[in-house]
């Protein structure tokens, strides 16, 4: 409907990987900063909770700069996949869930690193420029 807004998909990409970062590195700093309060919160180990953050901050970062994008929303994917499932079958919280705090949200930030995975975020990613990430013909 809109050709002319087809020039600002690497833009659209840019500001989602933003996002993801946005929301994964506090919340990955939440975990590694006071685990023993998190642990007890989410169910988990000191050491998954601390574990889980610095994947979090990690998979973040890199999905933010651009740097190793897929893999990195691969992981994602699955932090937020262990979310669901926590919600779902532990929990038993529902879509919208009390207060909102469905699985919804967590569903959203799948899809949106299913769109950055697809596309590898776009053109503006920093690892275009690190030559080692790329396979020799």
């Amino acid at each position: 409907m809109f050709p002319q807004l087809a020039p600002f998909t690497d833009f659209g990409l840019l500001l989602m990987r933003l996002m993801v970062g946005l929301v994964f590195v506090p919340s990955g700093w939440n975990d590694i900063k006071d685990p023993n309060t998190r642990s007890k919160s989410i169910g988990m180990s000191k050491g998954f909770t601390i574990f889980l953050g610095a994947a979090e901050i990690a998979g973040g970062l890199a999905v933010t700069f651009g740097v190793l994008t897929q893999l990195a929303a691969m992981g994602l994917i699955l932090i937020m996949l262990g979310a669901i499932q926590k919600k779902i079958f532990v929990w038993h919280t529902g879509f919208w869930g009390e207060k909102n705090s469905g699985w919804h949200y967590d569903l959203m930030l799948i899809v949106t690193n299913i769109v950055i995975l697809f596309t590898n975020g776009g053109r503006f990613v920093l690892e275009q420029y690190l030559p080692f990430l790329h396979s020799q013909p």
